[in-house]
């Protein structure tokens, strides 16, 4: 008998009587910190995964950005870490580096964001977890994939914002780089992260596989840039230059209206054609080479901006979105970050969630967007206190290693 192996095995799945995800009755072991890999994790956590976050002495780094009623529980790790029990060791000892190796070999996926030369030095490395647990899932997000001369460096959402292209397109816009105001790189590869592990998971149900995942941020964000702007470089030799115009235009919006600003998209020659009916040009697009036809507005998407902008000037937000709507233009209101509190659809579709934190009181949070009929999402614990599930983690296990 392993008193530490017993008392794992045992914890895993504690709170499985109020699943009811998709990934009920899986196990993740979770050694990610900031915001890519909890964002990851949290998804597999709604959808039913039992997920044990593994913290350090200072736990996860995004407990400490406020504001907070409790030190550590600040709204970032709130929104990030939700149905995950936390588990405070210090790798940096023995019996530290024992939990988690003993909690791997019970677990269906292991997922971190450690740079792989300290998950060596912890003795956490894929080769070494595989010996005792053939059939994890391990997956890595790094960086920088292995084999080029950045593999092993530390990022940040900032760095892949200007590595992955965000940053210069805004350069070629405004005349400066600048960074998106959301972690788009981290909550895109995040999204990653956590389909690779899924489809891992499916080839391991059907063939009974392990394997290694690396989910590298550059080449991720990379792809996803230009996929959008690879343009004319799609072709070899080049057809033209690299970016979708459309996407680069100066004018693109939102467009100001008499009362605010607003989003539409005259996009097709039906959305066209109906516009500049509405604004007194019927003639616009059989008269005016630039407008006639998708591509040659998009080559002249500056001007199909500015004519535009010289018509919504004319009616309140209001007023637009009515006779859009009426046309079937897609339209709608520049929400700001208080809008999406009182959103009437968002409000009818019951998607922010009041809940009472043990600990913090009241909180609002979003519930997980998709919908299962038959495996629905939920959530069933709120984000837990630094080493809060320490004792129903480790059980009778020797505690030396557990901090707190």
């Amino acid at each position: 008998m392993n008193p530490v192996t017993d008392s794992i095995t045992a914890s895993w799945g504690s709170p499985a009587d109020q699943v009811t995800g998709p990934l009920k009755g899986v196990r993740v072991l979770d050694l990610t910190t900031v915001v890519m890999g909890p964002s990851a994790t949290q998804m597999l956590a709604d959808l039913g995964a039992d997920v044990v976050k593994i913290e350090s002495t200072g736990g996860d780094s995004m407990r400490w950005v406020g504001p907070w009623h409790t030190p550590g529980m600040g709204p970032m790790f709130l929104q990030a870490n939700r149905n995950k029990r936390s588990l405070k060791l210090d790798l940096k000892t023995a019996e530290g580096k024992a939990h988690a190796l003993d909690l791997a070999r019970h677990a269906d996926v292991l997922v971190s964001n450690v740079r792989p030369q300290g998950l060596q030095r912890l003795g956490l490395d894929y080769q070494n977890i595989r010996q005792h647990n053939a059939s994890i899932i391990y997956c890595a997000a790094v960086g920088y994939g292995s084999g080029g001369p950045d593999s092993g460096k530390a990022v940040y959402d900032d760095l892949m914002q200007a590595a992955s292209g965000i940053s210069g397109l805004f350069r070629q816009i405004d005349g400066a780089p600048r960074y998106a105001p959301i972690n788009i790189c981290d909550r895109v590869v995040g999204l990653y992260v956590a389909n690779s592990i899924m489809a891992a998971l499916f080839h391991r149900e059907r063939t009974g596989q392990g394997q290694e995942i690396e989910v590298p941020m550059f080449e991720t964000m990379t792809q996803f840039v230009l996929a959008d702007h690879m343009g004319g470089a799609a072709f070899v030799p080049p057809l033209g230059e690299m970016s979708y115009r459309r996407l680069m235009s100066r004018t693109r919006g939102p467009y100001p209206t008499k009362d605010g600003y607003l989003s539409l998209v005259v996009y097709t020659d039906k959305h066209w054609r109906a516009f500049t009916e509405l604004v007194g040009c019927p003639d616009l697009m059989d008269t005016d080479p630039r407008f006639q036809s998708q591509e040659s507005r998009t080559r002249h998407a500056e001007d199909a901006g500015h004519f535009l902008t010289g018509h919504l000037l004319e009616r309140t937000n209001q007023e637009w979105l009515e006779i859009l709507h009426r046309i079937d233009i897609p339209a709608c209101p520049v929400n700001s970050l208080d809008d999406l509190l009182i959103d009437p659809h968002l409000t009818a579709v019951d998607f922010f969630q009041t809940v009472e934190h043990p600990t913090e009181g009241k909180l609002r949070t979003c519930r997980f967007p998709v919908r299962f009929a038959e495996t629905p999402a939920s959530i069933r614990m709120l984000a837990p206190n630094l080493g809060e599930h320490n004792d129903e983690i480790l059980g009778g296990a020797p505690d030396g290693a557990a901090e707190g």
